[in-house]
């Protein structure tokens, strides 16, 4: 595993030691009310539209991209769901990502779209920090635990995302409950970029559903620059496509964010 990563993980211990859990409000159900991700992708399919979860991400290893407080997070969030967007990722990793819990929590009051937590997430205790509708997992991390991290998850009442980057971690995953699987293409040991990962693990992840009667969202994550690689591992197989950096680096989130939304018609 990639150094960054070790200090990524090492440092999230840490912060999990100082968390305090929040007074929860004494009836949660009337405070939360967990918004559809796997419908918000299909109506977007369904209009020819490609679905975008879009990343209010601050940094990313060795480099940073803008401050990103609350309230600007809140205003790229709005951009985002402006330009059809169908979900937000919020980084909250303080460290190497320089995200926070309050961006999360902001952006989740300006939007109407379903929002996910995106984190190094390797304690219980981090699914009580914070309402997200979906919250990221990622398989390499988990390992044997992943499956009752995806089942926790689910009784919280959140979508689990679960992240995977070789055939190994798609084969433990498909052994949960999870209905979203993530592609990273983004390799863990050298963080390289190959959206022949996408290519890869895609039609395996198809040939799994067929045999078994079951239904994965795909999404690919990583390395999309513009619309040619957004069609490329859409037609390998994925459903959505995951974007932040190209979206950060952009001079007009809105405009970038529309340029994947429409890069495939999926009535073609």
């Amino acid at each position: 595993m990639h150094a960054s990563i070790l200090h990524i993980l090492n440092t999230t211990k840490t912060r999990i030691e100082a968390f305090e859990p929040h007074k929860c409000p004494e009836d949660p159900q009337t405070q939360f009310e967990k918004r559809d991700f796997l419908s918000a992708v299909e109506d977007a399919k369904a209009e020819g539209r490609v679905p975008v979860i879009a990343e209010v991400k601050p940094a990313s290893p060795g480099k940073t991209f803008r401050n990103i407080p609350p309230a600007a997070a809140a205003e790229l969030a709005w951009e985002m769901e402006e330009a059809g967007a169908v979900a937000i990722s919020v980084l909250t990793e303080p460290g190497v990502f320089r995200g926070s819990l309050e961006n999360l929590q902001e952006v989740r009051k300006m939007v109407c779209l379903p929002v996910l937590r995106k984190d190094f997430i390797i304690d219980r205790v981090q699914l009580e920090e914070a309402e997200s509708d979906l919250v990221l997992l990622i398989a390499g991390i988990l390992g044997k635990e992943l499956k009752s991290f995806v089942e926790l998850a689910i009784e919280k009442g959140l979508e689990p995302l679960v992240e995977v980057h070789n055939r190994e971690e798609l084969e433990f995953t498909l052994e949960t409950a999870a209905r979203v699987i993530g592609i990273n293409n983004r390799d863990f040991e050298t963080l390289k970029i190959d959206l022949g990962t996408t290519e890869e693990l895609a039609p395996l992840i198809r040939e799994y559903d067929l045999d078994h009667g079951t239904r994965h969202i795909i999404i690919s994550e990583s390395g999309m620059n513009g619309a040619e690689d957004a069609r490329r591992v859409i037609q390998a197989g994925a459903d959505a496509v995951l974007i932040g950096s190209a979206l950060m680096e952009s001079d007009s989130v809105f405009d970038k964010t529309k340029e994947f939304v429409q890069s495939f018609c999926w009535r073609e």
